[in-house]
């Protein structure tokens, strides 16, 4: 097996398989990336198991072949090898050798027989949208994404996939995100699937915000996404994801309306003074104000105070201003809405004139 490349193609490709590898693994060719060599050019592998990447290019002087080779070593060797230089990739026996200009490397190899396959996926639905638009449905909602929750179903992302409209959904159990896009055709066949949090953080760093566009394709019990000359699988999370429009406030008819850039401000400052476990701020609802208030065990206080457009007099309520921080960052308009019902109850945060982007947070006792 043999085949000659630039070394900004060959990196390229290798920082989106690279990533999805784990550095310890149970098997020790998982630690290895495939390397398949054919007549169209040279195809890059990455598993843990759980979620596949695959990435190919073109490439010269190709000799046909697969082999198995360590992930973070020939990502190093890539990374470290000088700008504009041509890299020579070829195999003898168990060993392959990489070389460009005057460095030489020679890394050991595990056979193409012991790399594990994805399952076999069983096509249920296929939607075709902007790249740059998934990638703002992710971005949005992403971080309420929960981390190692006994709850498994919570440790990834819904994709409420809709008869014209594709939502992304996620919660951690105190606060919930939801965005929605149109899609440009209707979908035969409704469904709803848990993408796990590491298909979700690694579809993040390959998605940009141009021109593309890509293709997602649902199966029963995976999720394949096409961009470019790079497929994605990932395995579902097999579990039944939280009624969320149950959680989004009904009868939240307290509204507040914020400069954002002005709100997240005070919020940051706020912040400093608040406490460091709970990480709580009071916001106390006045006419055309909102003041921001937080304290912390040593009695220290901080107090900020926005211009707002309300009529709500005497409303006053606690939340995580960490979680408040994200909901107005994953907001792109200048104003937001803050929708409140009562001091116990809790808020949801959207754009003024839309409700494609959608948080809920849940109250904090202060």
């Amino acid at each position: 097996m043999r085949f000659s490349i630039q070394r900004e193609a060959l990196l390229k490709r290798l920082q989106h398989v690279v990533g999805v590898v784990e550095r310890r693994q149970t098997l020790p060719v998982l630690a290895n990336l495939l390397v398949v060599v054919d007549g169209s050019g040279v195809a890059l592998t990455g598993t843990d198991l759980e979620v596949e990447m695959v990435a190919r290019t073109a490439a010269d002087d190709l000799d046909a072949g697969e082999v198995t080779v360590p992930a973070r070593k020939l990502f190093d060797i890539c990374r470290a090898l000088p700008d504009g230089c041509r890299i020579k990739f070829e195999q003898s026996g168990e060993r392959v050798t990489v070389s460009a200009g005057r460095s030489r490397f020679t890394l050991a190899t595990l056979p193409a027989t012991e790399f594990p396959p994805i399952d076999s996926i069983e096509l249920v639905e296929r939607v075709a949208l902007p790249e740059a638009t998934l990638k703002e449905l992710m971005d949005r909602t992403g971080f309420a994404m929960a981390h190692q929750d006994v709850r498994y179903y919570l440790n990834g992302m819904l994709l409420d996939l809709r008869e014209q409209a594709l939502r992304c959904v996620a919660t951690d159990g105190h606060r919930l995100a939801l965005a929605e896009a149109k899609l440009e055709s209707k979908v035969a066949s409704p469904r709803q699937v848990i993408v796990p949090r590491k298909g979700i953080n690694e579809l993040q760093g390959l998605f940009e915000s141009g021109d593309g566009v890509v293709e997602l394709e649902f199966a029963r019990n995976h999720l394949r996404v096409r961009r470019g000359d790079v497929t994605f699988t990932s395995k579902l999370i097999d579990g039944r994801f939280p009624d969320y429009e149950a959680v989004i406030p009904i009868g939240a008819d307290k509204e507040v309306r914020l400069q954002r850039d002005e709100m997240r401000a005070a919020l940051q400052r706020a912040a400093i003074l608040s406490n460091e476990k709970y990480r709580g701020v009071k916001i106390e609802v006045a006419p055309n104000r909102v003041r921001v208030v937080a304290h912390n065990p040593e009695q220290e206080e901080a107090v900020e105070e926005v211009e707002a457009r309300t009529g709500v007099s005497d409303l006053s309520v606690g939340f995580n201003v960490n979680y408040l921080l994200d909901a107005l960052g994953a907001i792109s308009s200048e104003e937001v809405l803050l929708c409140l019902r009562d001091g116990q109850s809790s808020c949801l945060v959207r754009k003024p004139d839309s409700d494609d982007t959608r948080h809920v947070i849940m109250p904090l006792r202060l």
